[in-house]
């Protein structure tokens, strides 16, 4: 049965609590989660449990922190000793050894955020939405030394459409879940048949930078909308207006051309804030200024100004 097998779960943020939970809500024997250690989080500084420290004690697991798992022999023999039959990966955050990945009989099963072989490495979902993809979803596949390198177990897809990287965060590992649950029994009974990735169609997603946030309205409104949903709340999608930093929290797209240089403020009405990109208008919806909250465009009129003919850069 595969609820008998022996799982060592490996995951630190919200991504990886969804699978983890289903496991526990199914009854799967997890002998040992493994997270990154705790760290002072928000602005407050205060240590924290990871999300998945939390959960996994919730759940009753006995719960491992290693400060590294390169070079570290005393885990690899922990994880021996255990001897598990599989070890699953979600948004572990660092990569894993060799030695480690030869552990389980089963293999070590990662759930990664795109449609690999799109976007293999560490933030699939925002690359998604900024390369302005149609679609993406989840795969789980097996892991071996290279970056997210391995063969294909399954995938499941979403459309993006107009969601932000957080909404396609939390549907994302959801779907992780759930294809967790499906596939589990079959790779326990050998009940699968995995897929080589085409390293052909493979690119490669870096951590998001902060100065990735600073928009170019010499590009596309279209390129920039997609900007302004895929940058994490933090750092943002932001520009300079008037010596101030102002942020574009959502926007839409209009392909209507003004012929005004990029970056100028070419309207402003009871909603929307009007500026011309290199091609199309960005009709700017909600903004955040500093020091202050993200508000509504018309919110934040009730009581400032935007003026017209400034250039946004």
């Amino acid at each position: 049965m595969s609820k008998d097998l022996k799982i060592i779960y490996m995951g630190t943020p919200e991504f990886a609590v969804p699978p983890l939970k289903a496991m526990a809500a199914e009854g799967y024997n997890v002998a040992l989660v493994l997270t990154q250690p705790d760290k002072a989080r928000d602005r407050g500084k205060k240590v924290q449990p990871t999300p998945v420290k939390a959960a996994a004690l919730e759940a009753g697991f006995e719960v491992d922190q290693p400060e590294k798992v390169k070079n570290n022999p005393e885990l690899i023999q922990e994880l021996k000793d255990i001897n598990p039959d599989i070890i699953i990966v979600a948004a572990y955050g660092k990569i894993l050894p060799v030695e480690l990945l030869e552990i389980p009989r089963l293999g070590c099963v990662n759930i990664h955020a795109s449609l690999l072989p799109r976007f293999r490495g560490a933030a699939p979902i925002q690359r998604s939405i900024m390369a302005g993809d149609e679609k993406t979803g989840v795969t789980l596949m097996y892991m071996e030394e290279g970056l997210d390198t391995g063969d294909m177990i399954a995938k499941a897809e979403t459309y993006i459409e107009k969601k932000t990287s957080d909404d396609l965060h939390d549907e994302l590992s959801e779907m992780g879940a759930k294809l967790l649950m499906e596939y589990l029994p079959k790779i326990a009974s050998g009940d699968i048949a995995p897929e080589k990735q085409d390293d052909s169609l493979a690119c490669y997603s870096p951590m998001i930078m902060k100065e990735e946030g600073h928009i170019d309205f010499t590009k596309s409104a279209f390129s920039i909308e997609c900007l302004v949903r895929g940058m994490p709340m933090r750092p943002g999608a932001y520009c300079d207006y008037n010596g101030q930093q102002m942020k574009i929290r959502a926007a839409e797209v209009s392909d209507k051309n003004s012929g005004a240089a990029p970056g100028t403020i070419i309207n402003v009405d009871a909603k929307k804030i009007y500026v011309a990109c290199g091609e199309g208008t960005l009709e700017v919806t909600n903004i955040q200024m500093p020091g202050k909250k993200a508000v509504a465009v018309a919110d934040y009129l009730k009581g400032n100004k935007i003026e017209t003919g400034i250039v946004l850069s």
